[in-house]
């Protein structure tokens, strides 16, 4: 997925309407690929990251020394109130254990007037996230039951702006944000879905040897032969945090 959150990155931050002059934090960072935008934008000192992953802190940490890059969960932000200008998530939401209180939490860190943000994979629509999209309807081919992520919060439209209503974020704004990711092939592909990573990871780790190959090959039917070009949707919202 890293590779699509980097092409995702600067199209978000354009949408959240990130300046130079502000102070921004990054919730559920990962090793850090829109951080890293965000501190190409405001410089790494007016950057704040955070991650429940410990690895993915100490990347982060790594890649941008300057930023104050911490450990935890979006439901318990360890800023006080009012720091930030903006606070984004991408691809995060559907992930929080408490949507609510995620975005609740990044509210409060975010000034009067300042911005929260937030983005996901459309996972409902057949031009939509194409590559989860394609991995999961060859699962549901082999096994109607399987549990995708088509149920998680912000996977379709208009579900990330209504959380934000409901959290009380004013002046609401729903969009959407595209990344590309080029391919040399089918197994440039289909390998990062071996790494366990993630839940279309987890659910191929888990299945036979047999519907292992039933998926590669249920995949590769569906995709050009020799290097290609996908297409990533993800919805957006945008909401202002209410003034004193």
């Amino acid at each position: 997925m890293g590779r699509y959150s980097k092409s995702l990155a600067p199209a978000f931050a354009d949408a959240s309407g990130i300046r130079p002059d502000m102070r921004v934090l990054d919730v559920g960072c990962g090793p850090g690929a829109l951080t890293s935008e965000l501190a190409g934008r405001v410089g790494e000192e007016h950057v704040g990251a955070i991650d429940p992953a410990e690895r993915f802190v100490e990347a982060c940490r790594a890649r941008h020394p300057r930023a104050d890059v911490r450990h935890g969960g979006a439901e318990s932000l360890p800023w006080a109130d009012a720091t930030f200008d903006a606070a984004l998530c991408s691809l995060v939401i559907a992930f929080m254990e408490d949507t609510e209180q995620g975005l609740s939490e990044m509210s409060r860190v975010t000034r009067p007037g300042g911005v929260v943000s937030a983005c996901m994979w459309d996972l409902r629509s057949g031009g939509g996230m194409t590559m989860l999209c394609t991995f999961w309807d060859v699962a549901r081919e082999i096994d109607p039951a399987v549990a995708d992520e088509s149920g998680r919060p912000g996977v379709t439209e208009g579900d990330i702006g209504n959380r934000m209503r409901q959290a009380g974020l004013q002046d609401v704004h729903d969009g959407v944000v595209e990344a590309h990711v080029s391919y040399a092939d089918f197994a440039d592909f289909w390998e990062p879905f071996t790494y366990g990573i993630g839940p279309a990871g987890q659910y191929l780790a888990a299945v036979p040897d047999e519907h292992k190959a039933q998926l590669r090959e249920g995949c590769r039917s569906r995709l050009p032969d020799g290097p290609f070009t996908l297409t990533a949707r993800a919805w957006f919202a945008r909401g202002t945090v209410k003034g004193v």
